[in-house]
């Protein structure tokens, strides 16, 4: 297996929402309008996407079909930022298209700046300025 992620798919509980939320609300790009049933977002390296909950599991296979998203499943995503300004300000932009601050922005135990919002299926995302360098994609070069 090649060191990659090539996409992060999420489930939603509605399409047209999720779409309005992360293309109207955060800004991310897309030319998909949901009308194919899934949304592509294409960012710096791992592309995301939005697809029905209850598709994304039967598409995972029948012992899934039914089954319930746990409030907290364990994972987070993350966006991370050049400035420290960036964060209160990706944050604040996420609570106006709906999504919740589940932390604001604050200084860190790792010495940088960060804070958690849930968009609007309650998937959780940390944006996180620090000593990072990125590549010339955009994307978080880890070294």
């Amino acid at each position: 297996m090649e060191p990659r992620i090539s996409l992060v798919t999420l489930g939603v509980e509605d399409l047209p929402r999720a779409l309005e939320f992360y293309r109207d609300g955060l800004g991310l790009p897309t030319t998909w309008t949901g009308d194919r049933g899934v949304v592509f977002f294409q960012t710096s390296g791992t592309c995301l996407a939005l697809y029905p909950f209850d598709k994304l599991a039967e598409d995972v296979g029948e012992a899934w079909i039914g089954q319930q998203k746990s409030k907290f499943p364990g994972i987070t995503l993350a966006h991370n930022v050049r400035e420290k300004e960036e964060v209160d300000q990706v944050l604040n932009r996420a609570q106006a298209a709906g999504g919740a601050i589940e932390k604001p922005g604050q200084d860190t135990f790792w010495g940088g700046y960060s804070g958690y919002f849930s968009d609007l299926d309650g998937y959780l995302w940390e944006v996180a300025y620090g000593a990072f360098d990125f590549n010339e994609d955009g994307s978080l070069k880890i070294t």
